[in-house]
């Protein structure tokens, strides 16, 4: 059980726009394993020789193949407490932003609406040519490549190394950033830019800034408050609390 601080919960109910930024850890919970497949004949390749441009142009169908077993992980979990906790404080604040680095979509599927996907979304595709984006239509080994009408390559929707973040929403993402009264950094590492720069922005701009990761990181020490533990416990009890400082608050 967490303790929070009263400045904690009155910096939460008194806000009127709240930002998020998610990484790999809030998935984590759901039972998604971090970027190297740990099973197989993923154990032979490093992350880099698989999600680059060089390696699609390369060897498109082992691409291809890595992703459909990713998607297929994907495909079996569902949104862990933290993700729904997320999608009912959207529901209660004018401005709430989530900025994600994880490709899931777990967390629209857990409800939340206004979300920047930083990293893309592995369950989507795009050309590689005019990027228009397919809904995944599924991988059987074997098959054809696909191309898009105007002659491009189908590719995952996804940033590979070497790529840059996608312009709008990662400006999109600085602007929530720097107008928020809360922000949240929850479950990255705080080591991959320029996402990790959104809290250090968010606390430039005044905002009241809350870690919750499962170690340390290179941000906790410039943060108001970091909660070392899972983001599935500690920020549905921290959201309970909030609304029973609010109906207090309301009683007297």
């Amino acid at each position: 059980m967490s303790t929070f601080s009263q400045e904690l919960l009155e910096k939460l109910a008194t806000a009127k726009s709240v930002g998020v930024l998610t990484g790999a850890g809030i998935s984590v919970e759901s039972g998604i394993a971090t970027f190297r497949g740990h099973d197989g004949i993923w154990k032979k390749f490093k992350p880099e020789e698989l999600a680059s441009m060089d390696a699609f142009l390369k060897n498109p169908e082992l691409v291809w193949e890595w992703y459909e077993y990713r998607r297929q992980i994907i495909y079996k979990v569902k949104p862990n407490p933290a993700h729904f906790t997320l999608a009912e404080m959207e529901s209660c604040y004018p401005e709430f932003t989530i900025s994600t680095q994880n490709v899931d979509g777990l967390h629209a599927l857990a409800g939340s609406k206004n979300i920047l996907e930083l990293h893309g979304n592995i369950l989507y595709n795009r050309c590689n040519q005019c990027g228009k984006k397919f809904k995944d239509t599924g991988y059987e080994k074997g098959k054809p490549f696909q191309y898009c009408n105007c002659g491009g390559k189908i590719r995952p929707d996804v940033v590979w190394f070497g790529e840059p973040l996608p312009a709008q929403e990662l400006e999109k993402s600085f602007n929530v950033a720097a107008k928020s009264d809360v922000y949240f950094s929850i479950g990255t590492s705080a080591n991959v830019y320029p996402a990790a720069m959104l809290p250090v922005e968010a606390k430039l701009y005044g905002a009241y800034v809350i870690e919750i990761n499962l170690e340390k990181t290179t941000l906790s020490g410039q943060v108001d408050v970091s909660f070392l533990g899972k983001a599935g416990e500690i920020l549905p009890e921290m959201w309970q609390a909030v609304q029973k400082y609010k109906n207090k608050k309301i009683s007297i």
